[in-house]
């Protein structure tokens, strides 16, 4: 079985608080990319998981049990009881540790590959609560599609007449953990918290105009609107850990994108553009610069 593991981008994200278990609670929208990891899957004896990765992995990605991909294969089996193995082969084309869900993209695929082999084994509820126990990304990858995303991650609202759009995206500097971000956000309240930045509880969400979006036409069509819109809360503590983040954002909307904006915990900065030829001609700018890395690809459009 052969499976793809899309990226996603925050069309963004707002922070509204933090759960006793250390969880935060989130408002964004997330929209899946053509851009993926490609997976396969085959049987193995009854017990067994391997696991090999090829591609373009960077050093930080987990070669052995670690890896969520082999977590996710070893907790549907403790979820399901006994039944077949699974022999993963993982060829790695996203970055970890970049905001784009890569690895939580990589358990869902997993996920939904081995409730494919075996569809009586676990409802769709079960399945759900076996990925949010692996990550509070992993249950919206579970179906990546256009959304509005709520609670830890677990409140997923598909969202429909979201059409395609080009996006370049960017990163430079080493990748920065989501823990590591939440954990700075945490520590400097006066600085990135309530009083500057969280949602009030029980207001309508912030992301609420983003949607409206699709009815005038399109993200294209929004044009400048988009600017005002795409606001991160993660984006000034990573922009502290990572300074480059305000550059590369700085430089993509000054190459001629619609709007520019971190995704998740960042590092990396999007830009989201008219065509791809814009896209790609945006490029340019930075194809000299050893340090950054760009991508252009595309949004997958709702179903």
């Amino acid at each position: 079985m052969k499976l793809r593991a899309p990226a996603k981008i925050n069309l963004g994200l707002r922070i509204l608080g933090r759960r006793e278990d250390g969880y935060h609670r989130i408002d964004s929208v997330f929209l899946p990319l053509e851009w993926a990891d490609e997976l396969e899957l085959e049987d193995a004896p009854p017990g067994e998981v391997t696991f090999a990765l090829t591609g373009q992995p960077e050093p930080e990605v987990p070669t052995g049990p670690e890896n969520l991909a082999v977590r996710a294969a070893r907790a549907f089996r403790a979820a399901a009881g006994p039944g077949p193995g699974v022999a993963l082969r993982l060829n790695k084309q996203l970055p970890s540790g970049a905001g784009l869900g890569g690895g939580s993209s990589d358990a869902a695929a997993v996920l939904r590959g081995l409730a494919a082999r075996e569809p009586e084994a676990l409802s769709r509820e079960a399945l759900a609560a076996v990925a949010l126990e692996l990550g509070a990304d992993v249950p919206y990858f579970l179906d990546p599609r256009p959304a509005h995303v709520r609670g830890i991650g677990e409140q997923i609202e598909p969202l429909a007449g979201i059409r395609p759009i080009s996006i370049l995206l960017a990163r430079a500097g080493a990748p920065l953990a989501t823990s590591e971000v939440f954990q700075a956000f945490d520590r400097s309240p006066a600085e990135f918290g309530p009083a500057s930045s969280l949602t009030p509880e029980g207001a309508e969400p912030t992301i609420r105009p983003l949607w409206a979006l699709r009815e005038e036409g399109g993200l294209v069509q929004a044009g400048p609107l988009l600017r005002g819109l795409l606001h991160n809360d993660l984006e000034p503590v990573a922009g502290s850990l990572r300074p480059e983040v305000a550059q590369l954002r700085r430089e993509i909307e000054e190459s001629g994108a619609l709007a520019a904006a971190m995704s998740g915990s960042g590092p990396v900065v999007y830009g989201l553009f008219e065509d791809e030829g814009r896209a790609t001609a945006a490029v340019v700018r930075f194809r000299e610069r050893s340090e950054v890395s760009v991508t252009v690809t595309r949004t997958l459009a709702s179903p």
